[in-house]
C-alpha cells in the first residue's frame, strides 16, 4: 500500500521531506496554502497532512482560531475523514500545540530539526 500525502508548504521553514517520502514510495501533492489544500481533498484523499503550525496570537486570525490550520482541519471530516495530520513547529510555540489538539486531532507534531527517521516512523505508524 502506497501512502499519499498532501504537503502545504506555506514558508520556507517547511522542512525539505520529498526525498523522504520518495524513498518511502509515497506519492507527495504539493500545495502553498490551506485554501487550496482544502481543494486537493476535494479530488484526493490523502493519508497525511504535512504542514506547519503557526499560531494565531488573536491578530490575523481575529481571535476565533487557535492556528493557520484550523479553518483546513474543520473541512476534514466533510472531505477526508481518515487524513491523519502531522505539524511542524517551531520551539516557542510548542506550548500552543495542545490547544489545536484539543479542537482536531494532531496524529504527530515535530520541531523542525526532527531527523527524517522519526517522521518516517510516524508516516509508517510506528510510535518514536
Amino acid at each position: 500500500m502506497s501512502l499519499t500525502i498532501l504537503s502545504i508548504i506555506e514558508s520556507p521553514t517547511h522542512p525539505k521531506l520529498s526525498s523522504l517520502y520518495k524513498q518511502m514510495g509515497a506519492r507527495e501533492i504539493k500545495v502553498n496554502s490551506s485554501r487550496n489544500a482544502i481543494k486537493a481533498l476535494k479530488t484526493y484523499k490523502p493519508d497525511f497532512i504535512v504542514a506547519e503550525f503557526f499560531y494565531g496570537y488573536g491578530n490575523n486570525y481575529a481571535g476565533v482560531n487557535v492556528s493557520n490550520l484550523d479553518v483546513l482541519l474543520s473541512a476534514l471530516p466533510k472531505y477526508s475523514p481518515d487524513t491523519s495530520t502531522i505539524i511542524f513547529v517551531i520551539k516557542e510555540e510548542t506550548q500552543f500545540v495542545e490547544k489545536l489538539n484539543k479542537l482536531y486531532p494532531i496524529y504527530g507534531a515535530f520541531l523542525h530539526n526532527t531527523p527524517e527517521h522519526a517522521i518516517e516512523a510516524c508516516l509508517n505508524g510506528e510510535s518514536t
